[in-house]
């Protein structure tokens, strides 16, 4: 899913549209030190400077470099204690997505600690409807809460459209990072249209996704709509994101795993292929990932990503299977296997090795995000021994 909680609330821009910097917001009494969000260093093509060579990009684009590569969702936050130390300077996680250098802080801990071949925006999947302007809080043990659920056409035509000046910190912060990044790659991140519509209509996460079923199936026209209207605000978002120069997005569609490929091809596909069309035009790998997905992976694939994320349950070897032998995959270590001890951890990441060579490409990661008591001295030595083998 996501690296963080989102706000709450409208943020105000501090500067202009994307990509133009803007004055950074105060955060004084953290610390984190000032830097300045000026442009990205970029080529001659307005691109930002040449990684094509990092092992990240390299595999992400169906490329075997020296080294497999390897990053880790939710490698920033909670089970860094520089993370926990951090948040205790802020008072909630929703003030800390709206200041550019804390999340550029948060962002680097774990590429300083583990020394991963990518670094993943530290933001969350509800940003944008906040930035828009949509009621949600993040309630601490439960996650995102909609204010007003969206349940009928005409709750969708209220829905307010996101502009690019509405997360202005979001791009401030990456241009932060590109600045500090060196040559270590970083993945801009978003929701699908799927996942964010099923926080609206539920109001809440869901084990059933009832309500959001219901709409489906019940009214399609009125889903579509909604779905429609999140594509574009995806797309805003990612693009925003794009202009200030990260390196890579990923597509996070956590919840498709709750629907039958037939209905997964006729009422997500759709907008989630839209999505990953209107960022074909930026030249970054664009990597599609969801959750219990297993019996999606072919059709997830057809929506137009470069690479696939697999989550634990399916081999590699098998998912390249589905997916087709022309794009690369990223995954798929259980994160459980973590609290094993290391000879159970070490035996996995060599099987994932392994069935991973059936790809073109492949970028080691967990087969979902780090859960919070995982031991990060365990995340490094994961990542020198894929690096070593």
């Amino acid at each position: 899913m996501s690296e963080l909680a989102s706000s709450a609330t409208r943020t105000g821009a501090p500067g202009g549209p994307a990509g133009t910097p803007g004055e950074p917001p105060n955060v004084t009494g953290h610390t984190v030190a000032s830097r300045s969000p000026g442009p990205p260093a970029r080529d001659g093509r307005g691109n930002r400077r040449d990684l094509r060579e990092a092992p990240f990009l390299a595999a992400a684009r169906g490329q075997r470099p020296a080294r497999t590569p390897v990053w880790f969702m939710r490698q920033a936050g909670r089970s860094l204690p520089e993370y926990r130390e951090l948040r205790k300077q802020t008072s909630s996680m929703l003030a800390a997505c709206r200041e550019p250098e804390l999340v550029c802080e948060i962002t680097l801990q774990p590429v300083r600690r583990h020394k991963v071949d990518a670094a993943v925006l530290y933001s969350d999947i509800v940003v944008p409807l906040a930035a828009a302007g949509v009621g949600v809080e993040i309630v601490p043990g439960t996650g995102p809460v909609v204010a007003s659920p969206i349940r009928d056409a005409a709750a969708v035509a209220a829905l307010p459209a996101l502009h690019p000046e509405a997360v202005e910190p979001v791009a401030q912060a990456v241009r932060l990072l590109v600045g500090e990044l060196g040559d270590t790659p970083l993945i801009g991140f978003a929701g699908a249209p799927f996942t964010v519509a099923s926080y609206l209509v539920e109001g809440g996460p869901s084990r059933n996704h009832e309500r959001t079923k219901a709409l489906m199936y019940s009214d399609p026209d009125t889903w579509h709509a909604l779905l429609g209207h999140l594509a574009e605000m995806t797309l805003t978002f990612l693009r925003a994101q794009l202009a200030a120069g990260v390196d890579a997005v990923q597509l996070f569609d956590s919840w498709a795993g709750a629907l039958s490929e037939r209905d997964y091809r006729r009422f997500v596909l759709p907008h989630s292929a839209a999505v990953l069309a209107g960022l074909a035009d930026a030249g970054v790998p664009r990597i599609h990932f969801g959750v219990g997905t297993g019996e999606l992976l072919g059709a997830m694939a057809s929506a137009g990503a470069d690479m696939v994320g697999v989550d634990w349950r399916v081999p590699l070897d098998e998912a390249v299977r589905r997916i087709g032998p022309d794009k690369a995959v990223q995954g798929n270590l259980d994160p459980a296997v973590l609290f094993a001890g290391w000879p159970a951890v070490e035996g996995e990441v060599r099987r994932i090795l392994a069935e991973g060579r059936a790809a073109p490409g492949h970028v080691f990661n967990l087969g979902h995000g780090v859960l919070p008591e995982t031991d990060p001295d365990v995340l490094t030595r994961i990542v020198e021994l894929v690096h070593t083998l």
